[in-house]
């Protein structure tokens, strides 16, 4: 299953999390690492776990009486998933600042100032971009002389 098909609340996430860093664990395993840093109950955990399997983002395996999950989505996959899904709710126009204030704001290595520097350099540029609110989200000029 394709990550960008998937709908990943916050709390899932941090199920995937731990999946993504420790493959093949049980509910045990998820339960005290997250029951540890989020004080969350083993009832919600599992709960968490069981709409993973059915969004198709975990695989389970039974050894024995024990559910042993894996990822069956990266943590790549469900990152661009996530990226799509915010600038599907921005407007085109503003997608340029947006990535400015995303920069601005997180903290970089010299590595990550390189690596953006090195995929700036090669992207080409458009002369225009065209606007994809629908009248009323926004106030381009697209959108000015258009009534409601």
């Amino acid at each position: 299953m394709e990550a960008r098909h998937l709908k990943i609340s916050d709390s899932e996430w941090e199920v995937l999390r731990v999946l993504w860093a420790n493959p093949q664990s049980d509910s045990k395993t998820v339960c005290e690492i997250l029951g540890e840093s989020k004080e969350w109950q083993n009832s919600t955990i599992k709960t968490l776990l069981g709409r993973l399997v059915k969004k198709e983002a975990l695989a389970t395996t039974k050894k024995g009486n024990k559910f042993y999950y894996s990822p069956l989505v990266s943590e790549d996959e469900v990152i661009v998933s996530a990226t799509e899904t915010l600038f599907s709710h921005i407007c085109a126009k503003k997608i340029g600042q947006t990535l400015a204030e995303m920069i601005e704001q997180a903290p970089l290595t010299a590595d990550d100032y390189q690596l953006i520097q090195e995929v700036l350099s090669k992207k080409e540029t458009v002369s225009t971009i065209k606007c994809n609110c629908i009248p009323g989200q926004c106030n381009c000029k697209e959108h000015q002389n258009k009534t409601i």
